[in-house]
């Protein structure tokens, strides 16, 4: 099976997670619904079995907008991952397992909005299109989410390594090697440190966009 060299820049995003083989088919994907500096027990074992067991990347996810565009970026710089494993618990309010559910079923409409969930602002606005449709060709979701046991996860990410197909709870699984396309690479257009604050609709967007023309002009002023 053919693997490639991820992008220069892989993973472009940071975030909380484990980088692991490069050539690995699978990356995971862990739902946070606390605080990121009381990351329970067993939401750490799913993380380092995720690792232990050969994914390209394993961490945690907390919210349905920054935290998508993150992992988009990081997954499509590496054609060589073609599985997505999704586990934890359900983020209430944020909703992040549906809405992850929701952007690979459906993908999202013309204002970046993920089509099909209920979660609170679900929106992609710091990736351009090509990477979401990219990203969502590029990987199978493997639903493990209120999967608590890490056994579980070893053996789908096993099954995901596997040359022949073989069937996963449900899913038939198996390399096929990397993605026939080139990586690309892109970091997220707005850097945010409150991932609930993304604008919610095109009047708050056009108001972040006046705003940054107002302080680049301020800067050039100065200088």
């Amino acid at each position: 099976m053919l693997k490639v060299k991820p992008h220069p820049d892989y993973p472009p995003e940071e975030g909380r997670y484990i980088r692991g083989n490069d050539f690995s088919p699978v990356a995971v994907a862990i739902i946070l619904n606390t605080d990121a500096d009381k990351i329970p027990p067993e939401i750490e074992r799913l993380v380092r079995a995720g690792a232990e067991s050969g994914a390209a990347l394993s961490g945690t996810l907390q919210t349905p907008n920054i935290g998508f565009e993150k992992i988009i970026c990081n997954v499509v710089a590496n054609p060589n991952i073609r599985y997505l494993i999704l586990g934890g618990p359900e983020s209430e309010g944020h909703q992040t397992g549906q809405a992850l559910k929701a952007l690979m079923a459906n993908g999202v409409d013309e204002k970046k909005k993920i089509i099909g969930t209920d979660a609170l602002h679900p929106f992609l606005y710091n990736v351009p299109a090509e990477f979401i449709e990219r990203f969502r060709k590029q990987v199978m979701l493997i639903d493990l989410q209120f999967q608590g046991d890490p056994e579980i996860m070893r053996k789908a990410v096993w099954s995901c390594f596997q040359e022949n197909p073989v069937e996963f709870m449900g899913y038939t699984v198996h390399d096929a090697g990397a993605y026939p396309e080139p990586p690309l690479s892109g970091s997220l257009t707005w850097q945010v440190t409150q991932p609930w604050c993304v604008p919610s609709d095109e009047k708050e967007q056009e108001a972040v966009k006046r705003a940054k023309e107002i302080m680049e002009r301020l800067r050039n002023q100065s200088k």
